[in-house]
């Protein structure tokens, strides 16, 4: 039996964690702590949770010996000084993306952790989106042959950019590189154009990222300057094709007091992907490719095995530093960026 604590309580917490434990008979919450200074920004929500002791008291957490799982959902200056405290009080980490700043931070943290024989994993829920899960069903099939090329479009079009500082990578990319990774593994090479399109060396909000496997190329994509949508995923292959609809943003979805429901239904028709391969006998066929829904849960299915049986963790150590290697390098092309 885990009994967790969430450190923040916006919309990470509200909305990505605790709805994946509380029904769960082998995960209990017992409290959130928020600093004196934050808890006005969510106050309207506590009394939707009275089963949690709600603090800002962090040694009573750490203190309790009940807890023994510590979540961090805090803003990312605060990941590893929590994580390192966490560490330190004998409890196992679960960490919000990004997991550190840099890949040395994060190699610090990990090797903390396995000094104190606990367990400590980013949170890369998004690995488990239901179009990832059907793209991946699809490669697991066959049907596209050996692959070509992968290609991730996450993109939005906003005139003023997303941030007029560095962030889009740290908070957006964090993810789509990391389900290349899932789906594929380390690279063997890396090549980087990121830019500063509205805020020349102040911000990355322009990047195509390359990755390279053997003869195979993936490419993470986000613009703000796209108003025709790109497939969220398109991937070509020896023998076929597959191409999935855009994703369909959060940012604009209104807020709502009150206590987060999964959405469990399956993606509407119009979501669904298109399959054009070439089948054993040379004839070609089309098939639907049905998205289901998002399965976060499986971070947590997997923490509790990597925990309690001693399982392999799903976000193995040397996959989350990678990704941050990755995300340092690109920033630091678009620093380096200027306006032609």
């Amino acid at each position: 039996m885990l009994t967790a604590a969430y450190i923040g309580f916006g919309v990470s917490a509200r909305e990505y964690h605790i709805p994946y434990v509380e029904k769960r008979e082998d995960i209990r919450v017992k409290y959130v702590y928020r600093r004196e200074e934050d808890i006005a920004q969510n106050a309207a929500y506590e009394p939707f949770y009275p089963e949690i002791v709600f603090t800002t008291d962090m040694e009573r957490i750490l203190g309790d010996p009940e807890v023994n799982l510590v979540v961090v959902c805090a803003p990312d200056a605060f990941h590893v000084p929590y994580a390192k405290q966490i560490l330190n009080a004998g409890k196992h980490a679960l960490i919000e993306k990004p997991f550190a700043p840099t890949a040395k931070e994060a190699e610090e943290v990990f090797a903390l952790a396995r000094e104190k024989g606990l367990i400590c994993m980013p949170n890369q829920n998004r690995r488990f989106d239901a179009d990832v899960l059907a793209v991946k069903e699809v490669l697991e099939s066959g049907k596209l042959g050996d692959m070509v090329k992968f290609e991730s479009h996450y993109d939005y079009f906003r005139g003023n950019g997303w941030y007029d500082y560095f962030g889009t990578l740290y908070n957006l990319g964090v993810h789509t590189i990391d389900q290349v990774i899932s789906i594929f593994g380390i690279p063997d090479r890396t090549h980087f154009d990121v830019r500063s399109i509205h805020h020349p060396g102040m911000a990355d909000d322009y990047y195509d990222l390359e990755f390279y496997y053997g003869n195979s190329k993936a490419t993470v994509n986000t613009s703000m300057c796209v108003l025709i949508d790109y497939p969220r995923f398109a991937v070509h292959g020896t023998r076929g094709s597959l191409a999935l609809p855009p994703a369909v943003h959060n940012s604009g979805k209104k807020k709502i007091v009150g206590r987060h429901v999964i959405n469990t239904d399956p993606a509407s028709e119009d979501r669904w992907g298109t399959l054009v391969y070439m089948d054993e006998n040379g004839e070609k066929r089309e098939e639907k490719v049905q998205v289901g829904c998002a399965h976060y849960e499986r971070i947590y299915d997997n923490l509790a095995a990597a925990i309690e049986q001693g399982a392999e963790k799903c976000i193995k150590d040397e996959e989350a530093i990678k990704v941050l290697e990755i995300l340092e390098d690109a920033t630091a092309v678009a620093r380096s960026f200027k306006q032609p």
